[in-house]
């Protein structure tokens, strides 16, 4: 199921009320809901399955944060979450979650899963990805893209560094 945001805009006669003895003009608030999906998910491309692609910055390794857009986090990861997990999210919590480094030189995957893995929400609806682990692991530098999803079976994120010094000009 999808999930998006129903925002509520015209109030009801008991918040009208309210509304007008607080003398507090009335706010606009918003629910997560899950909708059935028009069009199927996208499909998976199992030989390039990284739906969700970053350059990574100096900022990124540094903090040991990368920063995903509402439309990424949305479409390739709250889709196949339920809507606990996901409001979980969204109220302020982090979601401490495994991350595989699938794309090792010795191509075995690699598992980071402590407190600096977790998905959290950021500021303006961008979401941040603690990564720590995997940005200090010395397999990542500034410049060089890397691929991400969520994998449905293990319930688990897969990284992999797609290409090496990549320059935006």
């Amino acid at each position: 199921m999808k999930k998006t945001y129903c925002y509520k805009f015209i109030p009801s006669k008991a918040e009208e009320e309210e509304v007008m003895r607080n003398k507090k003009p009335f706010q606009v608030t918003r629910e997560l809901v899950e909708i059935r999906d028009l069009f199927p998910p996208p499909t998976i491309d199992p030989m390039n399955p990284c739906q969700i692609r970053k350059l990574v910055t100096n900022v990124d390794i540094i903090t040991g944060k990368l920063v995903l857009s509402h439309h990424e986090v949305f479409e390739h990861i709250f889709r196949y979450w339920t809507l606990e997990m996901c409001n979980f999210v969204l109220a302020g919590n982090r979601f401490y979650a495994v991350i595989w480094d699938v794309g090792g030189v010795e191509k075995q995957p690699v598992r980071h899963h402590n407190e600096n893995v977790y998905l959290e929400i950021g500021p303006h609806d961008t979401y941040m990805m603690g990564w720590m682990d995997v940005a200090r692991n010395g397999a990542v530098n500034p410049n060089d893209e890397v691929g991400m999803f969520w994998q449905t079976r293990t319930v688990t994120f897969q990284f992999k560094v797609l290409r090496h010094g990549v320059f935006n000009d």
